[in-house]
């Protein structure tokens, strides 16, 4: 693929060695409780990322299933993680042959030392190389330019400098047609499209897909309105393990009401395959 090839690869990173597979392991305590310490280095205006947060409990729900991948996870974020120590509590639902549903809660504790639940989820589990082959399908890939024509951070005015440490960790390059926003001039379309990547190089697998569809900017930038937008529900599927190489992620917006607004993300890998999708529900800070 000619668009695919365009983009560079940083040197790569070998799964278990890269910054992400670190900061989302998970120690078990007993069967079924497992602790980590929260990184601030996926944190954006303070809180923790809800993606890296869906994927540290998709990594401890692997743990806990008899089945390696995530399937479909649901995950409703009741209040604002931030960096430090958390435990996680996973209950195992039902195993099947093909299927293993469990749930898990993120807890961090107040001043008084009491836990706090931040974060709750419910997913499937089997395994993706056992899937058949057989696709059909009206999707196509987003339409973004070259690697090259797109924008990151460091090709110019960064609104988010200083306040977004995940920034840092991933490789983003902005189709310029979402890019109104960094300058003072969104489109007003709620639309973000971007190539994706860490920024150690390691590939995607199905566990890093869970970053991917919650680490773009949000589209509400692009629909001119600024400050944090707390994720309330979101739902990834996981579709395809993903092929080595950069994957491109497309995300739109179709309805703001009532203070709130959904994000429908795409992520599609190096072979033109759709390998995850995404639905979550936001609030929006308005003016």
């Amino acid at each position: 693929m000619a668009e695919a090839a365009s983009a560079p690869s940083p040197s790569r990173v070998v799964t278990g060695d890269s910054e992400f597979d670190r900061d989302t392991a998970v120690v078990r305590r007993e069967p079924g409780v497992y602790d980590i310490d929260l990184s601030a280095g996926w944190t954006i205006l303070g809180a923790v990322n809800g993606g890296y947060l869906l994927a540290v409990l998709g990594r401890a729900l692997g743990e806990a299933l008899p089945h390696p991948d995530p399937f479909t996870i649901s995950a409703h974020y009741l209040t604002a993680s931030r960096p430090g120590r958390a435990v996680i509590r996973t209950e195992t639902v039902r195993t099947g042959r093909t299927l293993s549903t469990g749930q898990a809660s993120l807890f961090q504790y107040d001043d008084e030392g009491n836990e706090v639940e931040r974060i709750r989820v419910l997913a499937s589990y089997g395994d993706l190389a056992g899937l058949p082959d057989d696709v059909r399908t009206t999707a196509k890939p987003p339409a973004i330019p070259p690697y090259e024509q797109c924008f990151g951070p460091a090709d110019g005015p960064d609104p988010l400098k200083g306040v977004s440490a995940i920034t840092d960790r991933l490789l983003l390059k902005l189709d310029p047609a979402t890019v109104g926003w960094a300058i003072g001039q969104p489109s007003g379309k709620g639309e973000m499209r971007a190539w994706f990547g860490l920024a150690d190089g390691r590939d995607a697998d199905p566990l890093s897909l869970l970053l991917a569809v919650d680490a773009l900017p949000p589209t509400a930038f692009e629909m001119g309105l600024k400050g944090w937008v707390p994720t309330v529900e979101l739902t990834a599927h996981i579709r395809h393990c993903p092929a080595p190489g950069p994957l491109r992620v497309a995300i739109t917006t179709r309805n703001l009401a009532g203070g709130f607004l959904e994000e429908d993300a795409e992520v599609w890998d190096s072979e033109d395959r759709l390998v995850a999708q995404s639905r979550q529900l936001a609030r929006v800070r308005l003016a």
